[in-house]
């Protein structure tokens, strides 16, 4: 049904056909940045705080929202829900969060995610799991779901969990994780999974050159150590390094370039202070710690970020693009190897916290807006009118 339906067009703003909601295409006022012009067209809206977006191959998105919801949309509007899901723990900022498919998903048909679970025996302690599962275009369901990794160990509270997904240049995946708030200093301790970013084989097992993979000087998942909670991370148009960034408390939120076995210094160091103004650390650097590329203090409160790469925006070519949360924009970040030498702040005629942005395969920009009533919008550009 949704393959019949995928080429009707809309102009109501919401109908309900054989069960699913449909949604017509609005857009914007056409916004002029400082290099492109631009229009910010809604491709949906009324998603339930979404939190990650995925482009399938017939041309159709994968949004998730942290309620444990799974949609599959179109540009023609049509939503309907992907079932199969196992049970997600849906508290404070836990929940449904990332969506990746496998880089050859037309010929293995696996999807990966991550969400927040409780212990099989405690519904009071939860963390970060992953899984994956194959998804079925034609009947939107998941099948052959498995669970390949658990983040150790589940504890209390509602925050940080992470957690975004990476396909490495050799197809290892990366799983960014949140040190859960209150467990901050074990974010220095590199046998558990608070505070860091794993790194696995897509069937779940430990590659064999990971950092710590002999288990001595830390848990064989574990790749880097000493983050707080990554929220956003992207692999580099030069194929082989992958860029995060993560909150700082009040302040002190980062961009860092991954290293094998490196710490981060969270929280023995850090440019941010608590939340209740007390300082953290007396220190910004140590020489045993990787320093970030970029910090920023006030906090904008990173989520979902990509490097473009496409044509669309020839201008914006090479830049790097941030969510912000906090600050209710999108960041752009001009690059000139490692380092950052502009930075531009874009959509905040939305005043919408931006969850993620992805480049389509199609070469545009999309966004997620983080609310109730959340939307997943695209970037289209425009030429620059005539002047009169």
């Amino acid at each position: 049904m949704f393959t019949a339906l995928q080429n009707l067009k809309f102009s109501a703003a919401a109908l309900v056909v054989g069960g699913m909601a449909l949604f017509a295409v609005g857009s914007a006022l056409a916004e002029t940045s400082e290099k492109q012009r631009f229009e910010p067209v809604t491709i949906a809206k009324n998603l339930e705080h979404p939190w990650s977006l995925a482009f399938m191959p017939d041309g159709s998105y994968l949004v998730t929202e942290r309620r444990g919801k799974l949609w599959r949309l179109t540009d023609d509007g049509l939503r309907a829900e992907v079932k199969g899901l196992p049970q997600v723990y849906h508290e404070g900022q836990g929940g449904l969060l990332e969506i990746r498919p496998e880089p050859n998903f037309k010929e293995g048909g696996w999807v990966y995610f991550s969400y927040a679970a409780t212990a099989d025996d405690d519904d009071d302690i939860a963390n970060t799991e992953v899984a994956r599962g194959r998804l079925s275009l034609s009947q939107n369901y998941l099948t052959d779901v498995e669970v390949i990794f658990k983040a150790n160990p589940k504890v209390e509270g509602g925050n940080h969990w992470g957690s975004r997904l990476v396909f490495g240049p050799d197809n290892t995946l990366y799983i960014s994780l949140g040190e859960r708030f209150d467990y901050k200093e074990e974010a220095q301790n590199p046998h558990n999974h608070l505070g860091t970013v794993i790194r696995i084989n897509p069937d779940g097992s430990v590659p064999a050159d990971n950092p710590f993979a002999d288990g001595k000087d830390g848990d064989p998942k574990v790749f880097t150590y000493g983050n707080r909670n990554v929220q956003g991370m992207a692999l580099h148009p030069n194929g082989k390094d992958i860029w995060i960034n993560e909150h700082g408390p009040k302040g002190g939120d980062e961009i860092n370039i991954l290293k094998a076995g490196a710490n981060y210094g969270w929280p023995a160091v850090t440019f941010g202070i608590s939340y209740w103004e007390m300082k953290i650390s007396n220190k910004t650097t140590d020489p045993a710690m990787e320093d970030p590329i970029l910090q920023w203090t006030p906090s904008i409160a990173p989520s979902g970020m990509a490097f473009y790469t496409g044509d669309k925006y020839p201008e914006w070519k090479g830049n790097l693009f941030v969510g912000a949360l906090a600050h209710r924009h999108l960041r752009r970040l001009e690059l000139d190897g490692q380092k950052v030498t502009h930075q531009e702040e874009l959509l905040k005629g939305l005043d919408a916290r931006i969850r993620d942005v992805s480049q389509g395969p199609d070469g545009y920009l999309y966004v997620l807006t983080d609310a109730g009533d959340g939307k997943l919008i695209r970037l289209e550009p425009q030429i620059e009118p005539q002047k009169r």
